[in-house]
């Protein structure tokens, strides 16, 4: 069992690392305070091969797979969480793209997305449902040649600065709860499609989240997406294929947490010595890095199963679900041992405390996880 990296996959994760140094940094605090979105970072990304780096070469992608694109996702949430989501997110609902579209709509939406001419977005959490998937009410009603669309998203990453969203619809509503519903593309300029950016939130502030509503949004049924009637089904495969990367951000925000804490221990003086000389900082960190090294074998090894075509997706929960946990112990851990300057601005760990918490909630919350991990273990 070889734990390296390949060569390609060093160079990878380095060159990631050093764009967010050199791009992410500078605009962090800026972007954090101002809920800021930067589009021209997104189109500096994809220069360089970051946006949509997992899609495959023939659709304008890197081609790094499940597997590198964690790597350049921990790298970037190492620097920014918040501009790192708006980095990785700008594919995001592509994933469905690829795995359920036509050749057609592959090479119609993909290549632009990576070259940083379009953003993506994907369109499925309701004001009243996120968790429960078939409870989603929005409506796509079959009219001649049309899908006619009427209802409400909610919490939709890149819902205003989007070109085009993966919609959750109900097409079928006299059937089962989870045969109802099908994916359908909708142009983010459609008539009838309304944004509302939603601000104030407690952390990723420089991630675009808004609520979209539907009224009378006519597409033609060529922008169907998979199957009508599976598209439950297609939602939570692609949800298996990006929990993981949800964990590398948990990673990256993780190791940011720890770096920090290390720096400041052995800086910081009491009692005429750095406070990492003391046992009860020691044991912070020490618990830190363990989390840290448990999630990293979670993440890669769940991320590198679906690359091999062994998809083990109870594992990539699971990493989810660790993930989310990890982050928040050790930011909580690292303004802890920051003390009273943990609480303010002038040190970064009191962003990594906030940008933590929403790792335990989107891509399925970790009560969520817990159901689709024990409900694989208790199959037969």
């Amino acid at each position: 069992m070889d734990f390296d990296l390949s060569e390609e996959q060093g160079m990878l994760r380095d060159m990631a690392f050093k764009f967010a140094r050199k791009e992410l940094a500078p605009l962090a605090a800026e972007c954090d305070a101002q809920e800021k979105y930067p589009p021209e970072l997104v189109r500096k990304a994809a220069e360089v091969g970051l946006v949509g780096a997992w899609i495959p070469e023939e659709y304008g992608g890197a081609g790094v797979g499940i597997f590198g694109e964690a790597l350049v996702t921990e790298q970037l949430a190492r620097v920014d969480m918040g501009n790192c989501t708006n980095i990785i997110t700008a594919s995001f609902g592509c994933e469905a793209i690829w795995l359920y579209g036509t050749e057609e709509q592959k090479g119609r939406y993909l290549p632009p997305v990576c070259r940083g001419e379009r953003v993506s977005a994907g369109a499925f959490t309701e004001p009243d449902a996120g968790t429960d998937v078939a409870g989603y009410k929005t409506r796509a009603q079959k009219d001649e040649g049309d899908y006619v669309l009427n209802g409400s998203k909610m919490f939709i990453t890149n819902g205003t600065v989007c070109d085009f969203l993966v919609v959750q619809a109900i097409t079928h509503p006299d059937e089962g709860r989870h045969a109802r519903f099908s994916q359908i593309i909708v142009p983010a300029d459609a008539p009838g499609v309304t944004r509302t950016k939603i601000t104030g939130k407690m952390g990723i502030r420089a991630s675009d989240t808004a609520e979209v509503s539907f009224e009378d949004v006519r597409v033609p049924r060529e922008n169907l997406l998979g199957q009508e009637g599976r598209g439950f089904h297609q939602l939570m495969h692609f949800f298996d294929t990006t929990r993981p990367f949800v964990a590398a951000q948990a990673l990256g925000l993780g190791e940011a947490c720890l770096d920090a804490a290390v720096r400041y221990a052995g800086e910081r003086t009491a009692f005429g010595r750095p406070i990492g000389g003391f046992q009860l900082t020691q044991a912070k960190l020490t618990e830190m890095a363990v989390r840290i090294e448990a999630l990293r074998g979670l993440v890669y090894r769940a991320a590198w199963s679906i690359d091999a075509g062994r998809p083990d997706y109870n594992l990539a929960a699971m990493a989810k679900y660790f993930g989310g946990q990890a982050a928040v112990f050790c930011a909580n851990a690292a303004v802890e041992i920051h003390g009273g300057y943990g609480y303010i601005d002038e040190y970064p760990v009191q962003k990594f405390y906030r940008d933590a918490k929403i790792l335990e909630i989107y891509e399925g919350t970790k009560e969520a996880e817990i159901l689709t991990i024990g409900g694989g273990l208790m199959r037969p």
